[in-house]
């Protein structure tokens, strides 16, 4: 598992194969950064800078080398990659280059004001969906396929303008939750058929800062400007063919399930959402933070990189609905002092079988700095992309392409340069 890190004067890319080190791979002392992006754990790695926020620069960083730019009409906001597109958030426009030669393949234009830049791409290859918010009034979640370059479908999601958008791994389910922070939801793709409904809390609201699935889609994780981070279970309830409970307790259930016939939508849908499977304190509320789900050393784990400039490392058990342990946090700065380990309890014992591990590349600030970058119903205009003037501009001398042609299965892309 990979951790991009960028401040206002360096980035940093962490790789982290155990709980007691985290690995220093690359340190960039010049760069006023305020998004950092890396291709899994490839060499590819997406830069914006502070200083030019309309320039995106593709960079081989070990070689050192910049592959290529692009400049945009607009300040950019984010960049997602996976291994077949590359997408650049403006405002109110969203850009979709082929990873392969970093041409520009499709152009969404005239998008709900977008400030935040809220984003999400499926890593999938085969489900290779891209999800932005389809108003700024509701919480409409537009499904766009990159492959084949069409609107797929609106997702009526929430009530509220959307916070937080996530995919899981397979690309055919994703995460909502909205600026009122209480419900989150998950629904399947294409179809948007909701699945899952869970109840983050009910007396606070809260900024939902980032969603995450576990690479098996069996857990979502949801961090906010709270101190707690929930972890979801997503799994539907077995259809019980045995005889019901009987007595009192069994008669009060059967009136309760009838009753709720009868009351508000609203009532109604509180016995039907989820609650947290499990949670994980961080030390304070209030900061940006970005959290994942990924399996290390044989053992769940729940990682939250935090604007106070550490990164939490909690064990999750998969079967026992407990508190998450801290069992290390290691600081983003560099740094090698004040770092905390809490001796592993009995519970937290590795999977029988070793599962595949995802990425995670978000960008983390120092304590000053911030985390991150950057009303219709029919899907806005989106039209091919033509006219260079009219948006991205760069990308014509692309011969360093040709430098990311590699035989490790774990550097991607192997890319060729197309002479047209």
């Amino acid at each position: 598992m990979s951790l991009a890190v960028g401040s206002k004067s360096w980035y940093r890319l962490y790789s982290l194969n155990t709980v007691d080190k985290l690995e220093s791979i690359y340190e960039s002392e010049s760069e006023d950064v305020c998004i950092v992006e890396r291709l899994f754990s490839s060499s590819l790695v997406a830069i914006v800078s502070i200083s030019s926020p309309r320039k995106l620069k593709v960079c081989h960083f070990k070689k050192g080398t910049e592959i290529c730019n692009y400049s945009y009409s607009n300040s950019i906001l984010a960049v997602k990659l996976n291994r077949q597109r590359l997408i650049v958030c403006l405002e109110e426009s969203l850009y979709i280059h082929n990873i392969r030669d970093m041409k520009v393949l499709h152009t969404i234009r005239d998008t709900p004001p977008n400030p935040t830049g809220l984003c999400a791409l499926s890593i999938n290859n085969d489900n290779c969906f891209l999800a932005y918010p389809g108003s700024n009034q509701i919480g409409e979640v537009q499904i766009f396929d990159t492959i084949n370059l069409r609107a797929v479908t609106m997702i009526p999601a929430h009530d509220n303008p959307l916070a937080a958008i996530a995919f899981n791994a397979q690309g055919n389910r994703v995460a909502t939750a909205s600026e009122k922070g209480t419900v989150i939801r998950v629904f399947s793709v294409p179809d948007g058929q909701k699945l899952f409904e869970f109840r983050r809390g009910v007396k606070r609201c809260a900024t939902i800062y980032s969603l995450a699935f576990s690479v098996d889609s069996m857990f979502l994780a949801a961090s906010s400007s709270t101190e707690t981070v929930h972890v979801f279970k997503l799994e539907t309830p077995k259809d019980n063919k045995t005889e019901e409970a009987q007595g009192w307790m069994g008669y009060f259930g059967q009136a309760l399930k009838t009753s709720a016939n009868y009351l508000p939508t609203q009532v109604t849908e509180l016995f039907h959402q989820g609650r947290a499977f499990a949670t994980a304190r961080l030390p304070s509320s209030g900061l940006i933070n970005v959290c994942a789900l990924s399996v290390i050393q044989k053992i769940p784990r729940l990682l939250v990189a935090s604007q106070d400039g550490y990164l939490y490392i909690f064990n999750l058990d998969p079967t026992d609905s407990n508190e998450c342990v801290l069992v290390r946090q290691h600081r983003l700065d560099g740094l090698t002092g004040d770092s905390h380990v809490t001796e592993v309890t009995p519970y937290d014992k590795p999977l029988t079988h070793q599962q595949s591990t995802t990425s995670y590349a978000s960008t983390v600030k120092k304590p000053e700095a911030t985390v991150g970058a950057g009303t219709n119903m029919a899907p806005p205009d989106s039209e091919p992309y033509q006219e260079m003037d009219q948006g991205a501009t760069g990308g014509e001398d692309l011969k360093g392409l040709g430098q990311l042609r590699l035989d490790d299965d774990n550097e991607f892309p192997p890319m060729t340069h197309k002479n047209d």
